[in-house]
């Protein structure tokens, strides 16, 4: 039996579950799919730097002055010493580390993923950030919700509160959004009544949608308008689709980071 891999993920100060970022979730959702055992340690956004330069973990990306960014998901496994960050890496080295457990980007599907993963966020982020993006902030521990709201400021060029303020503006980000499922809807509908993109089983592509309609569904609660209407977007395939991965939800107590 392996060691558990050590997963970093971002804590909230109020949600259930306490775990809420799509790009964590992607790689959360990975490890309960493929059954592999971990444990969750909750990182605040400013120690996340420090922490992946102490294990010794790549940037994901360099801001626009050349200085690296650091993000998570990463993972430190303990029975190959290996520790990387970023959710579409992680995946594949666990297909490649693990492969008696289900594989979520087949070989044939690789670039087919890549080019998914690109595909799905045109015609999605530049509305749903505006509406989600606030009221994640209020959702963080106190020095997470302080970096956030700093660096997201400086990214945006404004308030947060400025994004999308309710009012036609924000109606118009809504209805942009759901444009944006029913175009995901439609790719589904290829498949005819198949429930996934790699058809009866869940695949990479799956995790990633159902990442982001954990964050919709955490952030604003799952009794709130905004959760009800998604769920009945194009005919309720949202609400059936995310009950596939209900039993995949665990999320393990875990324990704050020590630098």
């Amino acid at each position: 039996m392996p060691e558990p891999i050590v997963f970093y993920d971002i804590p909230s100060k109020d949600t259930t579950p306490k775990a809420w970022s799509p790009n964590t979730w992607k790689t959360r959702f990975t490890l309960n799919v493929k059954g592999i055992p971990y444990k969750t340690i909750w990182v605040e956004y400013p120690d996340i730097e420090p922490l992946l330069r102490k294990l010794g973990v790549a940037p994901t990306e360099h801001n626009a002055d050349g200085t690296p960014h650091y993000t998570l998901p990463a993972i430190y496994d303990p029975n190959t010493k290996a520790a990387l960050a970023e959710s579409s890496a992680i995946v594949r080295y666990l297909d490649k580390t693990y492969p008696d457990t289900p594989r979520l980007v087949p070989a044939e599907t690789d670039a087919l993923h890549a080019a998914f993963n690109y595909a799905f966020r045109a015609p999605l982020m530049a509305d749903l950030m505006p509406v989600i993006i606030p009221e994640t902030c209020v959702r963080l521990l106190p020095r997470s919700e302080a970096y956030f709201r700093r660096t997201r400021e400086v990214y945006f060029g404004a308030k947060l509160e400025e994004l999308a303020p309710p009012g036609p503006k924000r109606e118009q980000h809504w209805a942009a959004v759901r444009k944006a499922f029913s175009t995901f809807a439609n790719w589904l509908k290829v498949a005819g009544d198949k429930p996934f993109f790699l058809g009866d089983r869940i695949g990479y592509a799956d995790i990633t949608i159902a990442s982001f309609l954990i964050w919709i569904r955490v952030i604003y609660g799952e009794n709130s308008k905004e959760w009800a209407d998604i769920k009945t977007w194009d005919d309720g395939r949202w609400a059936k689709f995310l009950e596939g991965f209900a039993k995949y939800e665990t999320v393990d107590e875990g324990e704050a980071a020590v630098l």
